[in-house]
C-alpha cells in the first residue's frame, strides 16, 4: 500500500500512550477509519503532510484534544468540523485557509489556536492577532470563537428572516390563491345565473313564438273555412216586398179611417151631420146583419148537433 494514503503505516508502532504522531509521513489522506479504531489517541500531529482538504468523516473523531495540521496546504475545514467538541487546541499555522466555517463557533472547550501564515479574510485575520506566545494564542482562541458565534448568530437571524420572509410569501401566496379561488366561484356562479338567465329567455321566447304560431294556425283554420270570395261577415236575407202584404197594409189603413171616422160620428157633435148620420146607419145596418149571422150559425150549429 502506497505511504501518501497512510494506510502502509501502523499507527499503533506510533501511538504513544494518548499521543499518535504522524507528521513527516508525506499523507495527502488522512486515515480516518485507522484513527477511529484508537480512541485513546486524543492527541494527534498531522503536521508537515501534502494535505489538501479533510475528509467530511474526519469529523467523527470526537475524542481529539489537541490537533495539528500545521504546515500542509490544507484550503477549507469541512462544514461540520464543530462537531469535534472535545477539542481544546487546534494549530493551523502555515496552510492556505481564508475562512472558518461557521460550525467552528461550536468549539466550546477550544482554549488555544493558532492561524498565522494563512491568507485569512482581513477581518477574521484582525480578530485572530498574530500567536507569537502562549497568550496571544489563547486570545486568538476565545476571539475567534467570539467571531464566529457573531457569524453564527447573524446567520441565524438572516435564516431565520428567509424563513420568516418564505412564510411571510407563502402566505400571501396562499391568500392570493384564496381570492383568486373565490373569484372564480364568483365567476362560475354569475356565469351560471347568466345561463340560467339566458336559457329562461330562451324558453319564454319559445313559449311565445309557439303559441303565436297556434294562433296563426287557427286564424289561418277559420280563414280556410269562410268562402273564398266573401270578404265580408253574412248579411241576414232579406225579403222582397209582396203584393199581399200591400193590400194588408192598405185595408189596415182603410179599416183604422173607418174606425177613425166612426167614432167621430158617433162621439162628437158631428153625428147630426149628413154624412155622419149615413155612417151611422150604414154602420147600424152592418151589425145588425153580423148579429142575424151569428144567429143563423148558431141555429145551424144547434141543428147539425140534433
Amino acid at each position: 500500500m502506497s505511504r501518501g494514503s497512510g494506510k502502509g503505516l501502523s499507527l499503533k508502532d506510533k501511538l504513544d500512550g494518548n499521543e499518535l504522531d504522524l507528521s513527516l509521513c508525506d499523507l495527502n489522506e488522512v486515515p480516518v477509519r485507522e484513527l477511529v479504531a484508537l480512541p485513546k489517541a486524543t492527541i494527534l500531529d498531522l503536521s508537515c503532510n501534502n494535505l489538501i482538504s479533510l475528509p467530511s468523516d474526519f469529523c467523527s473523531l470526537m475524542h481529539l484534544v489537541k490537533l495539528d495540521l500545521s504546515k500542509n496546504r490544507l484550503q477549507q475545514l469541512p462544514l461540520d468540523f464543530g462537531r469535534l467538541v472535545n477539542l481544546q487546541h487546534l494549530d493551523l499555522l502555515n496552510n492556505r485557509l481564508v475562512t472558518l466555517p461557521v460550525s467552528f463557533a461550536q468549539l466550546k472547550n477550544l482554549k488555544w489556536l493558532d492561524l498565522k501564515d494563512n491568507p485569512l479574510d482581513p477581518v477574521l485575520a484582525k480578530v485572530a492577532g498574530d500567536c507569537l506566545d502562549e497568550k496571544q494564542c489563547k486570545q486568538a482562541a476565545v476571539k475567534v470563537l467570539q467571531h464566529m458565534k457573531a457569524i453564527q448568530s447573524e446567520q441565524d437571524r438572516q435564516r431565520q428572516q428567509k424563513l420568516q420572509a418564505e412564510r411571510e410569501m407563502e402566505k400571501k401566496r396562499e391568500a392570493e390563491q384564496r381570492a383568486k379561488e373565490a373569484q372564480e366561484r364568483e365567476l362560475r356562479k354569475r356565469e351560471k345565473a347568466e345561463e340560467k338567465e339566458r336559457r329562461r329567455r330562451e324558453y319564454d321566447a319559445q313559449k311565445a313564438a309557439k303559441q303565436e304560431m297556434e294562433k296563426k294556425t287557427k286564424k289561418e283554420t277559420v280563414h280556410t273555412r269562410k268562402p273564398a270570395s266573401s270578404s265580408r261577415p253574412p248579411q241576414p236575407p232579406r225579403h222582397k216586398p209582396s203584393w199581399s202584404r200591400s193590400v194588408l197594409r192598405v185595408l189596415l189603413f182603410v179599416l183604422f179611417c173607418i174606425l177613425c171616422t166612426l167614432a167621430a160620428c158617433k162621439l162628437t157633435e158631428l153625428q147630426h151631420q149628413p154624412l155622419c148620420i149615413s155612417v151611422n146607419t150604414l154602420y147600424e145596418d152592418v151589425v145588425a146583419a153580423l148579429q142575424n149571422h151569428k144567429m143563423l150559425q148558431n141555429m145551424l150549429q144547434h141543428n147539425s148537433q140534433q
